[in-house]
C-alpha cells in the first residue's frame, strides 16, 4: 500500500541507495535500506492518520471553575471547529473535571450521546483506557494534564496542518549510523530533569546510558522508558539542530539492551510533534543528551515548520 508513497519519499528526498561490492553485502545492504524505508512509511502513516500529530488544531488551559466553550467569541475557550456553544467544563479544586453539554450541541462523549460526564485525563486513565473523548463533527477533545495543569487537546481530521502535509526530508540512509553501544546500567537508576516546550519540568527515572564511539570520540546518552518495561527513549539534539533538524530535540526509541550491548539506529531518529505543530507539549533534550557530534541521518527540519 505504501509503495508509491515510499518511491515518492525517495524521489522527493533524494534518498540515496546503498550500493555493495559483493552480492552478499548487496543484499545485506538492500534488506536494511528496505526495512529502514518501511519504518519511515510506518511513521507518516502514523503522522498523518486522521487522529495523528497533525490533526491538533488547538491546545486550550481550562481555568478553576466554570469554562465556556465553543466557537464563539463569548466563550471562555474558544475553539476553532465546533458549534458557537458546545458547553461548559468544570474544574473543581481536587482537579477533577466535569462536562455539561449544550442542548442540540450534537456531541457525544466516548462515542455515545450524552448531556453529561465526568472527563477522565490522559494522566489518570487506568489501565488501557483512552482519556474521555468527546467530538462534534469532524473534530474532538481529550484532557491532558501536565504538572497539574488541565488543558484541552483539540483535533480536527479536517486540520490545515494534515490536508497540507508537506512531507517528511531525511539524510540519506547510512548503515554507518545503525550503531550496537554498550549499555552500562544504573543501579538504582538516576534522576533526570527533562524540561518541555510549556515550561514545565519533568523528573524521570533513567536506567542506564548508551556509550558509544564515532570518529575516535566517545559519546553518551541517556533514555528514560515512558512505561515499565518498554522501550529506551531517547530526547536528544546534537550539532544539526537548529540548522539541518529540528532545533529542540530529535527522538529515537531503542530495543531493551541485550548481553551489555543496545541498537542505536539513527536513521530511524524523527522530529518530536512540536516540528509540526504549536499544540504539542514535547520534552527538550537534556544537556546531557545535546552531543557533541553531527547526527547526519534520520528526519531532516520540516519544510512546512510552523
Amino acid at each position: 500500500m505504501w509503495r508509491n508513497v515510499l518511491a515518492g519519499l525517495i524521489l522527493s528526498t533524494g534518498v540515496a541507495l546503498v550500493h555493495a561490492d559483493t552480492p552478499k553485502q548487496a543484499t545485506s545492504s538492500d534488506a536494511y535500506q528496505q526495512s529502514i524505508e518501511q519504518w519511515r512509511a510506518e511513521r507518516v502513516a502514523r503522522l498523518t492518520a486522521p487522529d495523528g500529530w497533525l490533526s491538533l488544531i488547538g491546545l486550550e488551559w481550562l481555568q478553576e471553575g466554570s469554562n465556556k466553550i465553543g466557537t464563539a467569541s463569548d466563550n471562555n475557550v474558544v475553539l476553532q471547529a465546533g458549534p458557537a456553544h458546545l458547553g461548559v467544563v468544570t474544574l473543581d479544586k481536587a482537579g477533577q473535571l466535569h462536562i455539561t453539554l449544550a442542548d442540540g450541541s450534537g456531541a457525544t462523549v466516548d462515542g455515545k450521546p450524552a448531556h453529561e460526564a465526568v472527563l477522565i485525563d490522559d494522566v489518570h486513565v487506568t489501565g488501557d483506557a483512552a482519556p474521555t473523548t468527546v467530538a462534534f463533527g469532524t473534530a474532538n477533545f481529550y484532557v491532558i494534564d501536565r504538572e497539574g495543569r488541565k488543558g484541552l487537546r483539540v483535533k480536527d481530521t479536517t486540520a490545515t496542518t494534515r490536508q497540507h502535509f508537506l512531507g517528511i526530508d531525511y539524510f540519506p540512509i547510512d548503515p554507518s549510523w545503525h550503531i550496537v553501544a554498550d549499555w552500562v546500567p544504573f543501579n538504582p537508576p538516576h534522576d533526570l530533569q527533562m524540561g518541555t516546550v510549556i515550561g514545565t519540568i519533568d523528573t524521570v527515572k533513567v536506567p542506564g546510558k548508551a556509550v558509544f564511539v564515532r570518529d575516535g570520540h566517545t559519546y553518551e546518552l541517556l533514555p528514560y522508558q515512558e512505561e515499565p518495561g518498554g522501550e529506551l527513549f531517547f530526547v536528544l539534539a546534537d550539532r544539526t539542530s537548529g540548522h539541518e533538524t529540528y532545533g529542540a530535540a530529535r527522538f529515537l526509541y531503542a530495543a531493551l539492551p541485550v548481553n551489555g550491548k543496545v541498537v542505536l539506529d539513527f536513521n530511524k531518529a524523527y522530529n518530536p510533534p512540536c516540528a509540526f505543530t504549536s499544540f504539542a507539549t514535547c520534552p527538550l533534550a537534556p544537556p546531557e543528551n545535546r552531543l557533541d557530534l553531527r547526527i547526519t541521518a534520520g528526519e531532516k527540519k520540516y519544510r512546512g515548520d510552523h
